[in-house]
């Protein structure tokens, strides 16, 4: 297979795997979406959807989060790790929406890598997910398989957006970055890997990754 044909060959796999796509974290609107993305940075989905309902209860918006101290934020976010900083961004990005965004939720790149604890990872997930702006974020599972499968090169997560949204369609890249997380986690994991399980990987993979897999 050449370059394209791998390419088409994992966009139809994954189609096919995925029909239907959710997105890992729960929320309800662009401000929970963008805290609970917050919270994911070096924290598991999972351990994050445990803990937003406890924090969304008490504040699912702007105006009731500041009316909790940064101490009160930390101390129910503590166990996604990272509780100081969060907690910080959390309260400050929320004054944040309220004095320069009308309470909402910007929907421009710009605007929201400038508030605090939000980079551009976290940008391109709410833009992508709440407001349907095609963006590409690339999480562990994305920069593993996109180096599994030959896409790209492994060197930084910088490299390994730019080199999917070059290979990948533009219309296609919101689907395609939810799918390939899923199938990072059922069939491509860091741990417990099995090729004869990864359809794709046993498939396109580079033939570095192939011949240095060990069962």
């Amino acid at each position: 297979m050449n370059k394209v044909d791998k390419v088409s060959f994992a966009i139809k796999t994954l189609a096919e795997l995925y029909p239907t796509i959710s997105a890992p974290l729960d929320h309800k609107d662009p401000y929970t979406l963008l805290i609970a993305v917050l919270l994911s940075a070096q924290s598991t989905d999972i351990r994050v959807n445990k803990i937003t309902p406890k924090l969304f209860a008490k504040a699912d918006n702007p105006l009731d989060m500041i009316k909790m101290s940064v101490d009160q934020i930390r101390e129910i976010i503590k166990p996604v790790g990272l509780s100081p900083m969060k907690s910080k961004g959390i309260y400050g990005l929320s004054h944040i929406l309220l004095e320069k965004h009308n309470g909402k939720v910007p929907q421009s790149f710009n605007d929201l890598e400038a508030l605090p604890s939000v980079g551009h990872k976290t940008a391109s997930v709410v833009m992508a997910q709440a407001f349907g702006v095609p963006a590409f974020p690339v999480d562990t599972h994305i920069h593993r398989l996109m180096y599994r499968w030959g896409f790209s090169n492994g060197k930084n997560v910088k490299q390994t957006e730019k080199d999917a949204k070059r290979l990948f369609p533009k219309e296609k890249w919101n689907d395609l970055h939810l799918q390939i997380i899923w199938y990072g986690r059922e069939y491509s994991p860091a741990r417990g890997w099995k090729l004869s399980k990864d359809i794709i990987t046993k498939t396109i993979g580079r033939k570095s990754v192939l011949n240095n897999y060990h069962r």
